[in-house]
């Protein structure tokens, strides 16, 4: 028990802190730097979603720039240059993916971010967009979640294996409904996302589903039938449903 206690004091002590800032040079004011995110993606992301944190963490130059611009900027401080709701999710879905990113590298790239690292990284250590101080847990949950659009639950990355995908491109605001659908197609057709076992009459999901029952439910009558959009081979409806456990691994590649 002593050893729990004293661990915990450590993540709350350690974790309560801010994550630095990148850059102490201000990032100027204008639509966000997507290609610097761009080039982020494309030289530490494989076509499988998984994240060369390694060598991300000894070529920083872009992932800083881009984050240190979210740090400065955002649909809060800098309404008009996010004129649509489509700008605004854009913008975050990217921003939250390279804080998650950035904050992996801050952490030191550890192996989990299950348990105790769980608190810190999500809820206690606090990130910044445009020139809020707030969690990536509110982040998502009070920032994001309020577009009322359930594919951002195939977007949104906390760079763990359970996580889906990490597309190499940035989500784009003239593109975002096609590649919020291309994203949605690719996930719930990924076995490891949703799987049929049709003798025991079971729809096993991502516990993504779970975690955001009511997201999906305000547009579909059931967590099946919201799949079924998105299938290449729909799952039975009638099926009952479990929830295949997250992967709280860091997604890095081999």
């Amino acid at each position: 028990m002593q050893k729990i206690l004293l661990a915990l004091a450590f993540v709350i002590l350690g974790g309560c802190a801010s994550v630095p800032r990148p850059s102490s040079t201000a990032a100027p004011v204008g639509p966000p730097p997507y290609e610097t995110w761009a080039r982020v993606l494309t030289k530490f992301v494989d076509d499988e979603g998984r994240i060369n944190f390694a060598a991300a963490a000894k070529d920083r130059d872009d992932l800083n720039s881009f984050v240190a611009y979210v740090y400065d900027n955002g649909p809060n401080n800098q309404p008009q240059l996010f004129p649509t709701s489509a700008h605004a999710l854009a913008f975050h879905i990217n921003a939250y993916n390279a804080l998650a990113m950035h904050n992996v590298l801050e952490s030191g790239i550890p192996e989990s971010l299950s348990g105790f690292k769980k608190v810190s990284f999500f809820y206690l250590r606090k990130v910044q967009v445009g020139g809020e101080p707030i969690s990536l847990y509110d982040y998502e949950n009070k920032v994001i979640r309020s577009f009322n659009e359930p594919r951002i639950h195939v977007a949104v990355n906390c760079m763990s294996i359970g996580c889906p995908r990490l597309p190499r491109e940035p989500f784009l605001p003239e593109k975002l409904d096609a590649q919020l659908d291309r994203e949605a197609k690719r996930f719930f057709n990924e076995t490891r996302h949703v799987a049929v076992d049709d003798p025991a009459k079971l729809l096993w999901l991502s516990e993504i589903l779970s975690f955001y029952t009511g997201d999906f439910l305000a547009h579909a009558p059931s967590l099946a039938a919201y799949v079924n959009r998105y299938r290449d081979a729909k799952v039975p409806e009638s099926h009952a449903i479990k929830f295949i456990p997250y992967d709280w691994t860091i997604n890095r590649q081999p």
